[in-house]
């Protein structure tokens, strides 16, 4: 059963599955159906929703709609479980879609949607991005929520403190005696191999910055795994931050060690939520928080 009127959740489904046929699929309708319904949208409000390419994409007219269905899509689910609770299932079949980076993902955030998924049967839809650039999927409306850096919230959104993610910057033991031996300095970092994990992770040039106060051209490895971060300096690839959570148990066999330990990288982490009287996201934040008291600091 939907509660929500079949042209908004067609409009929600395209870009929600990426095309009209995945859309059509999804509520059990033809993808004639899907344009009409979308169509007859966009003659109604005047404004062109969605682009039609692969994958479909929101329009700034579409991305303004999306922040307001998103919510209704959670507050519909809730309606159902309340008034049909034989259909509370069916109405959680729909993912809960969050924006988090990837080493909240593969350290504390796991166990928090787990435990969600155990006690209420919630699915959700992960978007992975750096922390710096997280809030964005949010903005577009292509989110309920998303974990942070950034502590202002958007208009529309609550924020919620979750701790700080500690980072120390590590290497293996041949490596910190190759470059770094006498410490960090900014001849070292000049010279030194640096992991990134993509062009939008600017933490190691942070790091570099606040000791150095230089802009150095250091060789850089591009590497897209925050696990793997800690094996590529274990062999010996280069240095970088790695979260202290994801490094310790590389840290007792030695086969990495801190460069510095006396010197580390704090990000403040932000649970940023549509600002909705909506039991599921009270439900989704109180667990995060929870969640991120096994790892983060405060």
């Amino acid at each position: 059963m939907d509660l929500l009127h079949p042209q908004l959740a067609a409009f929600a489904a395209v870009l929600e599955e990426g095309s009209f046929d995945a859309a059509a699929r999804s509520l059990s309708v033809t993808p004639s159906a899907i344009s009409q319904r979308l169509k007859a949208l966009e003659d109604r409000l005047g404004q062109v929703l969605v682009v039609r390419q692969s994958p479909c994409r929101p329009t700034s007219a579409g991305e303004r709609l999306l922040r307001r269905v998103r919510p209704m899509q959670t507050l519909e689910a809730e309606a159902i479980a309340d008034f049909l609770p034989e259909e509370a299932k069916a109405a959680h079949v729909r993912p809960l879609t969050l924006a988090v980076n990837d080493d909240s993902l593969h350290t504390w955030f796991l166990p928090a949607v787990a435990e969600l998924h155990d006690s209420h049967g919630f699915l959700f839809d992960v978007r992975v991005d750096d922390q710096d650039y997280t809030l964005e999927h949010l903005r577009r409306g292509t989110v309920l929520g998303a974990i942070s850096a950034e502590r202002t919230p958007l208009q529309g959104c609550n924020v919620m403190p979750l701790g700080s993610m500690r980072y120390h910057a590590i290497a293996s033991p041949s490596f910190v005696e190759r470059y770094f031996p006498d410490g960090l300095s900014a001849t070292a970092f000049g010279r030194a191999p640096m992991l990134v994990f993509s062009r939008k992770d600017e933490l190691q040039w942070r790091f570099v910055r606040r000791i150095t106060r230089a802009r150095l051209e250091p060789p850089i490895h591009y590497l897209p795994t925050s696990t793997g971060f800690v094996d590529a300096a274990a062999l010996g690839l280069g240095w970088c931050l790695a979260a202290d959570v994801l490094v310790e148990s590389a840290l007792r066999d030695k086969r990495v060690v801190m460069v510095d330990p006396d010197r580390w990288f704090d990000v403040p982490l932000y649970w940023h939520y549509v600002a909705v009287r909506s039991g599921t996201l009270q439900l989704l934040g109180d667990a995060l928080r929870k969640a991120a008291r096994s790892a983060l600091h405060t």
